[in-house]
């Protein structure tokens, strides 16, 4: 038993979204622990998932931000070695190292070599990869490719503009969520005042886990509170975004 519960217990580890549930079952058993009531670990089981869920929204946009710094990189230095004389093929056969295109994915970043190396259809796999969150811009290096392939256009000149565009909408972007970053952390801050409260009220010896626990009246007061706390929390992210979606 020791030997399957230690297994059980690395394989969670090692998955960042069931991390985040540990973290939480702990949390409500602690506090069940401190307030002698089955109510926390109750509550921590019903939030873990919701827990869960936003760990893995926060992980999919930090790879789409370095999805967006990926395809940047990419056209800049495909464009470098285009304009230093190499064909369009072998100069994405080039750029594609996995340094560069890690993020892109590995079916995608295989599908392009593929293209690339044997004259396949380059824009096509360009916009399928184009479709994960975060390189839509590889679908402007596929319209540029279609143009320079069949009009005799510059790819050089196409991509060092897409570039531009996409570090120009990147830094926006960044911009915004630094502004935002201070309404986040005041709501952080503002809900994270009633644990304060608690630990306050549990060193001067007021017991207030126990009140709240054990008495109806600090039942309805929990509860009351805990659905402002949780209408907060939401409404403050609704408007972070909605100010993140109205953006240009």
């Amino acid at each position: 038993l020791p030997r399957a519960l230690s297994w059980v217990l690395s394989w969670a580890l090692a998955r960042p979204g069931s991390r985040v549930v540990l973290c939480c079952l702990a949390a409500g058993a602690l506090l069940g622990g401190w307030g002698r009531s089955p109510l926390p670990p109750l509550a921590a089981a019903l939030l873990a998932p919701l827990a869960a869920r936003w760990w893995r929204r926060r992980r999919e946009r930090e790879a789409a931000a370095r999805r967006r710094e990926a395809v940047i990189d990419l056209c800049r230095s495909l464009a470098c070695e285009v304009r230093a004389g190499r064909p369009p093929g072998p100069s994405l056969v080039t750029v594609l190292v996995p340094e560069r295109a890690a993020e892109l994915g590995r079916d995608h970043r295989a599908a392009l070599l593929a293209a690339a190396r044997y004259g396949g259809d380059v824009p096509g796999a360009l916009r399928a990869a184009a479709a994960r969150p975060g390189a839509g811009g590889l679908s402007g290096v596929a319209a540029c490719w279609e143009v320079a392939t069949d009009q005799g256009a510059s790819l050089a000149a196409g991509l060092e503009r897409v570039a531009e565009a996409l570090r120009a909408e990147h830094d926006q972007h960044e911009e915004l969520r630094a502004q935002l970053a201070g309404p986040r952390v005041t709501a952080l801050m503002l809900a994270g005042l009633p644990v304060v409260g608690l630990l306050l009220g549990s060193a001067m010896g007021a017991a207030p886990l126990r009140e709240l626990l054990h008495t109806p009246l600090g039942l309805a007061c929990l509860g009351a509170g805990a659905l402002l706390e949780g209408a907060g929390l939401a409404w403050t992210a609704a408007l972070t975004r909605a100010a993140e979606r109205s953006a240009p």
